[in-house]
């Protein structure tokens, strides 16, 4: 059995049958960086694949998040032999184009393509939705989704996030919400047909 990585301080450690989710760690770095420079993932999020340097400062933001905002990023890992496998959590990433969101923890995940269809995303989604639904001082997840990433979409809205709605004149981005909904000030985006 691989020896555990031990979870920063202030990132709780969760865990589910088959894995655990904590913090990252500099060890992570090249899983995260092959993860984050497959073309097929970074297609899926809308973005070009990163660099080894753009997955270190990822790294870096998901430790920073806990300290700042009280939530953030876990690692995936599976039980028992830790290896990491994705990523999962959530974040306010003060995007340009979503300031209605500001302040929401916006859930977020990407798995290696080994761990896809085994159900794991789910898995780790449920732990994640499960430790933000006992933080009370929270608002309501929020997630955005490519409009053609059909495997997120289904699996956020097993999970609960509901009402899509398209944040660009394209439609190629959408907006969910968990819970209560997020107030959207008239015209800035519109429901999904």
């Amino acid at each position: 059995m691989t020896p555990q990585p031990e979870s920063p301080a202030g990132v709780p450690r969760l865990e589910t049958d088959r894995l655990i989710l904590d913090g990252h760690c500099p060890a992570d770095l090249e899983p995260l960086a092959s993860l984050w420079s497959d073309p097929a993932i970074a297609a899926a999020i809308g973005t070009t694949p990163s660099t080894r340097q753009e997955s270190w400062s990822r790294l870096l933001r998901y430790r920073g998040l806990w300290p700042l905002l009280g939530f953030g990023y876990w690692a995936i890992r599976e039980k028992p032999s830790a290896r990491y496998i994705g990523d999962i959590g959530f974040a306010d990433f003060h995007r340009e184009y979503a300031h209605l969101i500001e302040g929401l923890p916006e859930a977020g995940w990407a798995l290696v393509p080994s761990a896809h269809g085994r159900g794991l995303g789910g898995e780790a989604l449920r732990a994640a939705l499960s430790w933000l639904d006992a933080r009370k001082d929270l608002g309501p997840a929020v997630c955005l989704i490519d409009a053609g990433n059909l495997v997120s979409l289904r699996l956020a809205e097993r999970n609960g996030f509901r009402a899509p709605v398209h944040l660009d004149e394209n439609g190629g981005l959408l907006l969910l919400t968990r819970g209560a909904r997020a107030a959207l000030p008239p015209g800035t985006a519109a429901p999904v047909a």
